[in-house]
C-alpha cells in the first residue's frame, strides 16, 4: 500500500482498493481504454488475473466464482465492445442475485459524447441491469464510488455493480485514499432488523397440519442452510426448493421433496396442491414455479425475504417477514413447536412412491437421466456442478442431489446458454481442491466454447459432460409437444467433432454412443483430477418429464407416463 500522502494514479488506487477489499482473483480481457489500469495490475502481488477469450466468459467466470465461494466476483473489460459484451452476464447476475463488480474502461472524459473510437455509454446502458453503476469522472472520486459499489453489491439482496473508468482518470494523480462520505442511503447496505410479527408468523406454522417449506436462492445468499434445516426438523415440515435453491436443504434428507416447478418432481408439485401452509424462504414465486392465480390454492401463504419488492408481486401472501433470511429463521425457531405430522409425512412418502422420476431405459441408447445418475453414484455427489440451459440443465437438477449450498451453479432467471463452461472455470479457480463438472449440451457448449483455451492455459481440472442430440433439445421438445412436430430451425445440420476440438486444446476427450460404453466412459471421465471432456450421444426424442406446460398450474402437470396420451 502506498503512503497516504503520496500522489498515485487512479489505476494504482483502484488496484490498491481491490487488494484492501480482499479480492484475490479477477477475470478479464484488456484493451486500449483500460490499459493504464492493467499496467498497474501487472505489479500487484495479491491479485491473480485470469485472461479469458471473450468478455462474456469473464463475467460468467466471475459469477461461478461468486456463487461457489460466497465471495464477490470481479471482471474487467475495455470500453465499447468489451463493455457491451458484459451485458448478458450483468443481466444474468441481476436476475439471480449474484454479487459482481465489473470494471470497464472508457474513453477519456474529454472525448465522452463525441462518438470516439470504441465509445459506448455503458453507464446508461446498464442502469436497468445493475444495482449500482457510476461513471468515475475524477481520480479523487474513486474511493467513494468503489466503496458504494462494494457495499451495494454485497448488501441486502446481492447483485452486480459497474464502475466505468475513463482512461484519463486512470492516469490522473490523487492523494485521496478513502471516501469521506457516501451518497447512498444506509439501508442499501446496513443489515436491517427483521420486520414483522415473528411470533404470529411462527404460530401460523405451528397450527398447520400439512406445512411445506419452499426454499429459494436467497437461502444460499444469506448462508441460512443450517437454520432452514433446523426449522424443517423442528417443525417436521417437508421441504421443496426452487432451481436456484438446490443445495440450500440437503437433497438426500428424508424431508426433502426435491425441486418445485415446471420440471420439478411430481411429488413436490403435488405437495403444493395438498399443503395447508406454505412458507416461502427467499424465493420469488417466479413464473416457472406455477401460475400465480392458483398457486397452493388450499394453503395459508407466508413469505420471508430481504427484498420488500418481492412481497405480493406475483402471489398474495398472508404473513410477511422482511429481513435477512438467516436472521429471520433464527428469530422464528424459538417459537416453533415440535409437532406430530406423521400423516402428512406418510402422504408425502406415498406421493414419492407413486410419482417417481421416470424414463424408458430399455433400449441400447444412452439415456441422459441414467448417465447422470451413474455420475452421481460414482462420485457420491461430492462435486460442484455448473450447467448450461436446456434439457441437460433440468435432468441434472432432477438427478443430482445436492446436500450442500454453493455446489449448484446454473442460470435460473435469465436462462443463459453459454453460462456453464465459464461458470465452471470460475468455480474451479475458487475451489481448486473440489471436483467441478460442467453439464452442457451441443447447443449451449458452442456459445462460449473458446474458453476451453482458458482451461488449457491454466491447466485447470474442469470436467465437461457434453450431451449431444444434434438438436436444441428443449426447443425440439416444445415443438414436438405443442407445435405439431414442426421442428423449425432447431436441428443442427452440422456440429464439429467435439472430441478433436477438445484434444486440440490438450484436453483429453472421448465419445460414447451405446449403453454398453457407459462404464468405460465414466472410467475415462473421472479417472483423475485433470480436465476431461466426454461427449455422450443421446436420442433427439428424449424429453424432460415431469413438465408443467407454460401458463398452466400444478394440476396440469405431465409425467412420463402421460407421454403416450400426448401422442394421440
Amino acid at each position: 500500500m502506498s503512503s497516504s500522502s503520496e500522489a498515485i494514479t487512479g489505476g494504482r488506487l483502484m488496484v490498491e482498493l481491490l487488494e484492501e477489499a480482499g479480492v484475490e482473483i479477477v477475470f478479464g480481457y484488456p484493451g486500449g481504454a483500460i490499459l493504464p489500469f492493467y499496467d498497474e495490475l501487472y505489479h500487484s502481488k495479491k491479485i491473480k488475473h485470469i485472461l479469458v477469450r471473450h468478455e462474456q466468459g469473464a463475467i460468467h467466470m466471475a459469477e461461478g466464482y461468486a456463487r461457489s465461494t460466497g465471495k464477490l466476483g470481479v471482471c474487467i473489460a475495455t470500453s465499447g465492445p468489451g463493455a457491451t459484451n458484459l451485458i448478458t452476464g450483468l443481466t444474468d447476475a441481476k436476475l439471480d442475485s449474484i454479487p459482481i463488480l465489473a470494471i470497464t474502461g472508457q474513453v477519456p472524459t474529454t472525448d465522452i459524447g463525441t462518438d470516439a473510437f470504441q465509445e459506448a455509454d455503458i453507464y446508461g446502458i446498464t442502469i436497468p441491469i445493475t444495482k449500482y453503476n457510476a461513471l468515475i469522472k475524477s481520480a479523487d472520486d474513486i474511493p467513494r464510488h468503489f466503496e458504494e459499489a462494494m457495499k451495494i453489491a454485497l448488501g441486502g439482496r446481492p447483485g452486480p455493480v459497474l464502475l466505468d473508468f475513463p482512461k484519463d482518470v486512470q492516469n490522473q494523480k490523487t492523494t485521496v485514499r478513502k471516501a469521506t462520505s457516501l451518497k447512498i442511503a444506509t439501508h442499501h447496505y446496513e443489515r436491517q432488523k427483521v420486520k414483522g410479527d415473528v411470533q404470529e408468523f411462527a404460530e401460523a406454522l405451528n397450527n398447520a397440519k400439512r406445512p411445506l417449506l419452499y426454499v429459494g436462492g436467497g437461502a444460499i445468499n444469506s448462508f441460512a442452510s443450517a437454520e432452514i434445516k433446523a426449522l424443517a426438523e423442528k417443525a417436521n415440515a417437508p421441504v421443496t426448493t426452487t432451481l436456484m435453491g438446490l443445495g440450500a436443504f440437503p437433497g438426500t434428507h428424508p424431508l426433502s421433496v426435491g425441486m418445485l416447478g415446471m420440471h420439478g418432481t411430481a411429488y413436490a408439485n403435488k405437495a403444493v396442491l395438498e399443503c395447508d401452509y406454505i412458507l416461502n424462504l427467499g424465493a420469488r414465486f417466479d413464473d416457472r414455479v406455477a401460475r400465480y392465480q392458483d398457486f397452493a390454492p388450499n394453503a395459508v401463504r407466508a413469505h420471508v425475504d430481504i427484498d420488500a419488492a418481492e412481497f405480493n408481486k406475483r402471489v398474495n401472501v398472508d404473513y410477511i417477514l422482511h429481513g435477512d433470511l438467516k436472521d429471520a429463521v433464527r428469530e422464528i425457531l424459538p417459537y416453533i413447536k415440535t409437532s406430530d405430522r406423521t400423516d402428512w409425512i406418510s402422504q408425502i412418502n406415498d406421493l414419492k412412491k407413486n410419482h417417481p422420476l421416470a424414463f424408458d431405459n430399455s433400449t441400447e441408447d444412452i439415456k441422459p437421466q441414467d448417465f447422470l445418475k451413474q455420475v452421481y453414484e460414482r462420485t457420491k455427489g461430492k462435486f460442484i456442478a455448473s450447467t448450461d440451459v436446456g434439457q441437460h440443465q433440468m435432468w441434472a437438477a432432477q438427478y443430482f442431489l445436492f446436500d450442500e449450498p454453493n455446489t449448484w451453479l446454473t442460470s435460473g432467471g435469465l436462462g443463459t446458454m453459454g453460462y456453464g463452461l465459464p461458470a465452471a472455470i470460475g468455480a474451479k479457480f475458487g475451489n481448486p481442491d473440489k471436483t467441478v463438472i460442467c453439464v452442457t449440451g451441443d447447443g449451449s457448449f458452442q456459445m462460449c466454447i473458446q474458453e476451453l483455451a482458458t482451461i488449457a492455459q491454466s491447466k485447470l481440472g474442469v470436467k465437461i459432460l457434453l450431451f449431444n442430440n444434434n438438436f436444441l433439445g428443449m426447443v425440439r421438445q416444445w415443438q414436438e409437444l405443442f407445435y405439431e412436430e414442426r421442428f423449425s430451425e432447431s436441428q443442427w445440420t452440422y456440429n464439429p467433432n467435439f472430441v478433436k476440438l477438445a484434444e486440440s486444446y490438450d484436453i483429453p476427450a472421448m465419445r460414447i454412443e451405446k449403453k454398453s460404453e457407459i462404464q468405460k466412459g465414466l472410467d475415462f471421465f473421472l479417472k483423475d483430477d485433470g480436465a476431461s471432456l466426454i461427449e455422450v450421444m443421446i436420442p433427439a426424442e428424449e424429453k424432460v418429464f415431469p413438465m408443467i406446460p407454460a401458463g398452466k398450474s400444478q394440476r396440469d402437470l405431465l409425467e412420463f407416463k402421460d407421454l403416450a396420451k400426448l401422442k394421440k
